[in-house]
């Protein structure tokens, strides 16, 4: 095991872009698979991946009377499709154009005799090149992947801490791959205005359903600071929101994202990378909470409160 400080891998998003940008593209038609055959959930919690110990796994999807489960593995690079018929099929990850990885993960949901009915093209991005027609992006750096999923997994693993405290309504820690980042979302029980839409290639019902209820919202992502950053923000953001403190030092309001930002690199290298991130998770939510006056000794409770009981 490494150590507190070591864990969190130093990855300049600049030294990765094109193989960032094929990754995106590439777990927009797994997602997309999921969503063919996921029932709806509030706010598309059915759609998103997860953390896994060695990449990022679609996790169970239902398929007539079985299952199955899509996983990038970032340790052995490769794609994984595992049937609970016993079927599994998968292929390298390696350069190639999206337009390949499309046509052989279709090649190999159509082995394991899965339907897989896709709008295949992607969302959230400008220009929206259909995944049969790209062949624009086709980097993939294995050592780049690695390090990518290294911070993943040590943003879920505070995120998550971070959840623990959280009684009322709250997401679980999910990648949406339309926007490429790891969320969780806490929610105060009240209804928000209708969200404006406005996000490229994809229908504002989309985020009217997305943003139904008042929420504040955290995660990383792989943009917004040299290595990347986690960010913070509330919907709708209550008057003043973007002039309360938080922490820690660096942390600071993005004015054209309209959210907080913790530069990756900044929380890298604290003496507690754990308590610095701990810190800007709480103290913007606080920020949201407080100024939305949600009734917070009704959604927060200690994660600790059985510690001591005997079973």
């Amino acid at each position: 095991m490494t150590s507190l400080t070591t864990a969190w891998p130093s990855l300049r998003v600049a030294d990765w872009t094109d193989t960032r940008d094929t990754l995106h593209m590439w777990t927009q038609i797994v997602g997309k698979i999921r969503m063919a055959h996921a029932p709806l959930l509030n706010h598309w919690w059915q759609v998103t991946l997860y953390v896994s110990p060695r990449g990022l796994t679609t996790s169970t999807i239902p398929y007539r009377t079985g299952a199955f489960e899509i996983e990038f593995d970032f340790v052995a690079h490769r794609l994984e499709v595992r049937s609970s018929d016993g079927g599994t099929k998968g292929f390298p990850l390696q350069p190639m154009p999206v337009a390949e990885f499309y046509a052989r993960i279709m090649a190999e949901l159509d082995r394991l005799g899965i339907e897989a009915p896709i709008r295949p093209h992607p969302n959230e991005v400008d220009p929206a090149i259909p995944f049969a027609e790209d062949h624009e992006h086709a980097s993939y750096d294995g050592e780049a992947a690695a390090l990518f999923w290294r911070q993943l997994l040590q943003a879920d693993r505070v995120v998550g801490e971070f959840r623990s405290h959280f009684v009322g309504k709250v997401s679980p820690v999910h990648f949406f791959w339309g926007s490429f980042d790891l969320a969780c979302t806490r929610f105060s029980g009240r209804p928000a205005p209708p969200h404006p839409g406005g996000v490229p290639n994809c229908g504002d019902w989309v985020m009217v359903e997305g943003y139904s209820r008042e929420l504040s919202s955290c995660g990383f992502w792989p943009g917004g600071g040299e290595e990347g950053a986690f960010y913070s923000y509330a919907y709708p953001a209550p008057d003043g929101f973007a002039d309360q403190p938080v922490g820690p030092d660096g942390a600071y309001f993005n004015t054209e994202l309209q959210q907080f930002l913790l530069p990756y690199e900044v929380a890298r290298a604290a003496p507690d990378p754990d308590r610095a991130v701990a810190e800007f998770l709480h103290s913007t939510y606080v920020a949201a909470a407080d100024l939305g006056k949600w009734d917070r000794p009704a959604l927060e409770d200690d994660p600790f409160r059985w510690h001591r009981t005997s079973l």
